[in-house]
């Protein structure tokens, strides 16, 4: 039996991952095995997201503190729910949940929040296809590099044409 206590320290615990994390995922996993379980919480650690199982009852207290977020996802709490709080970067996290979607059919994406902002199932798999953190920074320092590196050939070039003249010059036979 669960106390009054136990239930106030789980609903404060529930709150923390939802202030602490960038987005919140409400997942399906009726009908899966615990195997299935505990591999999808494998792939979601080096994401920095963690999978949590939490009564529905406790995490519509939890989310009454945050209501961006409650008005986004608190009607979806029916039925078997996990939620998935993605702390570091949130596209990483909608890619191993979208992957694992594809791979055990009986998993179901349901809906998420990100920035107070209400993710359905076809939003949480458009996110899992935008470039990572990691990925996005390359390019905008590859367009950083690019007028430096453009200037540095352009310069190189003079020398070098001077240098492919003179050879020319050296290789006509004289007359």
């Amino acid at each position: 039996m669960i106390t009054r206590a136990i239930k106030e320290q789980e609903v404060k615990a529930i709150g923390e991952k939802f202030a602490k994390a960038k987005a919140a995922f409400i997942v399906d996993f009726k009908g899966m095995k615990v195997e299935q379980v505990t591999d999808l919480r494998k792939k979601l650690h080096p994401a920095e997201s963690e999978m949590k199982v939490v009564r529905n009852t406790l995490a519509i207290r939890a989310l009454k503190a945050y209501p961006d977020m409650e008005k986004a996802i608190g009607a979806s709490l029916k039925g078997t729910n996990a939620l998935v709080f993605a702390y570091g970067d949130v596209t990483a996290a909608a890619k191993t949940l979208a992957t694992f979607a594809k791979d055990v059919e009986v998993f179901q994406l349901k809906t998420g929040v990100m920035d107070g902002q209400q993710l359905d199932e076809n939003k949480i798999k458009f996110l899992s296809t935008l470039p990572g953190k990691d990925q996005l920074r390359a390019q905008l320092l590859a367009v950083f590099n690019a007028p430096a590196a453009k200037l540095v050939r352009t310069m190189n070039e003079v020398p070098s044409a001077f240098a492919r003249v003179l050879k020319a010059k050296a290789d006509q036979p004289s007359a």
